[in-house]
């Protein structure tokens, strides 16, 4: 489904990705993990387009996309949710999400997409008149991911959803990722927290100092001395 082939991106002279190769099969869970600043958030970045390859190809559906502007990747079906939990403050909870249906392939089913999303985090609807600044971190997260899904996306990128989140909250929302392929969506998950990524991971990918130095199904992942060293603390 998504496949990248030695791909180079740098911040003006400085090199952050390098030949990095990956790919993502159709309704997979597939775990990027590595270190802050190893180069997931690159990455994803690259992919969705805001940021720029140096050299290297992305590939979505047979297509390449390495060379279209956001907008155009979202509209191929690629959804990316950021890092940080990059909300619209002073728009509502509903209004938040009528965002993530701006394509206009998305719009005519934003209303069936609204009820999904309460019944995917009920808090969304009960809270639907509120301003999002004024929920909580895992709501403000809950919102995010929720308006991730509003444009149909078949490929949904997720960056750090772990962030910031009390275990009760991170594993809410993990229960709720895990569902997206039985829903058509693949997911490739970047994440600081191996071992929460990789127990819900079909594959994962290691990523060290803008490369990839392990990877391999999520299970032998796990057992790897390297990322219980690195990684998880065993």
């Amino acid at each position: 489904m998504l496949s990248i082939n030695r791909l180079n991106v740098s911040y003006g002279v400085i090199p952050v990705l390098h030949d990095l190769g990956l790919e993502v099969r159709q309704g997979e869970i597939v775990a990027l993990v590595g270190s802050n600043g190893a180069g997931k958030t690159t990455l994803l970045n690259t992919i969705s387009g805001m940021q720029s390859a140096t050299s290297g190809e992305i590939v979505f559906e047979s297509r390449r996309i390495d060379q279209l502007a956001p907008h155009h990747i979202v509209a191929a079906g690629i959804s990316h949710i950021p890092e940080g939990r990059k909300i619209f403050p002073y728009l509502s909870v509903r209004e938040n999400l009528m965002m993530g249906a701006c394509q206009r392939e998305a719009w005519s089913g934003r209303q069936e997409m609204m009820r999904k999303a309460a019944d995917m985090f009920p808090i969304l609807g009960e809270r639907s008149q509120q301003r999002a600044s004024l929920m909580s971190g895992g709501e403000q997260q809950m919102l995010v991911i929720a308006r991730g899904l509003m444009s149909r996306p078949r490929l949904l990128l997720i960056d750090e959803p772990s962030l910031g989140l009390s275990p009760v909250v991170m594993a809410n929302i993990y229960d709720i990722i895990q569902t997206f392929p039985k829903m058509g969506i693949t997911v490739l998950l970047s994440e600081q927290n191996a071992q929460m990524a990789l127990e819900i991971a079909d594959r994962g990918y290691v990523l060290q100092d803008g490369q990839i130095v392990l990877e391999g199904p999520a299970g032998e992942l796990l057992d790897s001395e390297m990322v219980k060293k690195a990684y998880i603390g065993g």
